[in-house]
């Protein structure tokens, strides 16, 4: 019993302390800003020790299918605490919260890909940004912003959630626009800032109806509530439980960058390429895709809310793919891949497939992490080129670069036997399952466009006509981190049974028994899109015009959904701003004081200290009120 003891606290301990030292870490070199080397070292240290502890914590529950790891900080806010003690615990609105963590299967694969590949893109960062002045402050956000991060999904309850979401945010923003001296960086970060909050703000809405649906915002008690309503077939009769439902996704949706709040991610790549794989890899853009899926019971009361999101991430998946086939700078083809990537696990989640979102988030972590890594080496290497139009040829130049975009590439494009086919696979079949032939066809589209793009991205880059020749060669750390990310990469698809069963009871079960058709397609279409990007990109000269076409122009724009919403919301808003350019509120103030300063002058004339002037103001009021009186 001792020992059970002693377990439980170790196994708690370990829990506090994976977010707390990248927090620790962070606070240190704000308060203290240390050498670079020590710096270096600092930030380092603090993540990868986080990934040892998370992955001794998977150790030590490899065994157990289900487990529940609880810790707690100290309490945060206790509302009933105010009144009385019995009117207290009678009390059913009470709010209690504290600054509790909560492990189980699904936080676990979550923590665990946050602090691993965020410690292998410390240990990258290291070495991309040790040229850079300013390595404190970097460092000093890049731990704040896995710390944020993993508090969002240890939280226990919805209101730190919310604190580790916005944690999340502060963090993209200060990193987005970390090169401030530039102007366009600074756009980019509020751009991600602006848009971004008003999905937040739709997620604060939706708790608080969450709060007043259910009298707590304990995630495990919504849930169990969620569950029992399930058990008594009131799937879709709560308008309430659907609102709130349709806000909390508004929020995944803004961090998420779905439609139509997807527009800040392909700005965001302003960035430290570092900081564009952490947010895309390991934390800001999953945190919608974890809400959703670890409020699951939840949203299976809001059917309609579930189609909604599906719908979403179909026409999210197709809008980003679509995109990224059109674009030439390195860097936005792979933001617009994950907007599309994004887009198919919001469809897994809509189909009921929790576990399979999941799955993919994982996978893509892997291959998303090592193309974003592997484009930092590419532009360090090119002299901080982006345009693929201007490289070509570079397989023999650059031959582990060469491997790791190959092996990246085939995992986007899910070729067979690499992590994304096995996740993406899955995801289609779920849809199929699910009886929603339109989506599976909308997701089997976007896997040829995927495809596209991912052989455009690596035929014109390493196997295309002679363009400009590397100046560098890439670091050693950099190829080190590149090679475990292309292990993962190829392998950690394999056997995943233990994130499949994360939503056993709730995912999608259906008799119904997949065609020939929908086995075979998911394989063979990413097959053939490879094979027609050879033939149209594999010799494409450097200045031929891939997309300089009116409708390639307009889809490499992102659809022209940025001048649409310029045009719908930004220009009017700053006309509205020219036309009270003198602040019509202020005015208003302004003639309040004007007429009080003259009712102030025009009453002082009487006041002029004479005593004659007082009495005989005095004497004729009394002669008006006494004729007053008489005539009435």
């Amino acid at each position: 019993m001792n020992s059970l003891l002693m377990n439980d606290l170790l196994m708690s301990n370990l829990l506090i302390a994976i977010p707390l030292l990248p927090l620790c870490s962070a606070a240190i070199l704000i308060l203290f800003q240390p050498n670079d080397r020590w710096t270096r070292i600092l930030g380092v240290s603090s993540v990868s020790l986080a990934a040892l502890l998370a992955l001794i914590l998977n150790v030590q529950v490899w065994d157990e299918e289900l487990f529940i790891i609880q810790a707690s900080l100290g309490e945060w806010l206790n509302i009933g605490a105010l009144a009385s003690s019995e009117l207290a615990s009678q009390s059913a609105g009470a709010l209690n919260l504290s600054f509790g963590l909560y492990l189980d299967p699904l936080s676990l694969v979550m923590i665990t890909i946050i602090c691993c590949i965020g410690a292998l893109i410390h240990i990258y960062s290291a070495s991309y940004m040790i040229q850079d002045a300013d390595q404190c402050r970097f460092f000093a956000y890049l731990n704040l912003f896995v710390s944020s991060m993993l508090i969002l999904v240890l939280a226990d309850n919805l209101v730190l959630l919310y604190l580790g979401w916005e944690g999340v945010g502060l963090c993209s923003y200060l990193l987005i626009g970390f090169w401030y001296q530039k102007t366009d960086n600074n756009k980019a970060a509020n751009k991600a800032f602006i848009i971004t909050r008003i999905g937040d703000t739709a997620m604060l809405i939706g708790i608080i109806l969450l709060f007043y649906q259910f009298d707590t915002v304990n995630i495990q008690q919504i849930q169990q509530q969620s569950q029992t309503l399930l058990r008594a077939n009131t799937a879709g009769e709560s308008q309430l439980i659907s609102v709130s439902c349709l806000l909390l996704f508004a929020g995944a949706a803004g961090k998420s960058a779905q439609m139509p709040l997807h527009s800040w991610l392909p700005d965001a790549m302003a960035g430290p390429t570092p900081v564009s794989a952490l947010i895309h890899a390991a934390t800001m853009v999953t945190a919608g895709i974890y809400l959703i899926a670890r409020n699951d019971a939840l949203f299976q009361l809001a059917p309609q809310v579930l189609m909604f999101i599906a719908v979403i991430g179909v026409l999210t998946l197709l809008f980003g793919a679509t995109s990224a086939l059109f674009q030439t700078d390195l860097k936005r083809i792979l933001a617009y891949s994950t907007i599309s990537q994004l887009g198919y696990m919001f469809l897994a989640l809509g189909v009921g497939a929790a576990s399979t979102a999941i799955f993919h988030l994982m996978t893509h972590a892997f291959f998303k992490a090592l193309l974003f890594l592997s484009a930092g080496a590419l532009i360090y290497c090119m002299n901080h080129e982006q345009d693929i139009m201007k490289m070509g040829g570079l397989s023999k130049k650059l031959p582990l670069l060469a491997l790791s975009f190959a092996i990246g590439c085939a995992a986007l494009a899910s070729l067979p036997m690499t992590s994304g086919f096995f996740s993406k696979e899955l995801i289609l079949q779920q849809v199929a399952l699910a009886e929603q032939p339109l989506l599976w066809w909308g997701a089997l589209l976007g896997a040829l466009f995927t495809a596209l793009y991912s052989g455009k991205l690596f035929f014109i880059i390493f196997m295309g006509k002679p363009g400009h020749a590397p100046s560098h060669k890439t670091p050693a750390v950099m190829g080190a981190v590149l090679i475990v990310l292309m292990t993962l990469a190829l392998l950690g698809g394999i056997q995943p049974q233990g994130v499949l069963h994360l939503f056993g009871e709730l995912t999608v079960n259906s008799s119904s028994s997949l065609t020939p058709l929908e086995h075979g397609l998911p394989i063979l279409v990413p097959l053939v899109g490879v094979i027609l990007a050879w033939f149209w990109f594999g010799q494409t000269s450097r200045d031929k015009p891939v997309n300089r076409v009116g409708l390639g122009r307009f889809i490499a724009s992102g659809w022209g959904l940025d001048s649409l919403f310029a045009s719908i919301f930004i220009t009017p808003f700053k006309k509205l701003t020219y036309l009270n350019r003198h602040d019509i509120i202020d005015a208003s103030f302004r003639a309040l004081e004007t007429v009080s300063y003259r009712l102030h002058l025009m009453f002082n004339r009487l006041q002029t200290g004479q005593l004659r002037r007082y009495s005989a103001s005095l004497i004729l009021f009394s002669i008006l009120a006494i004729a007053w009186g008489v005539i009435r």
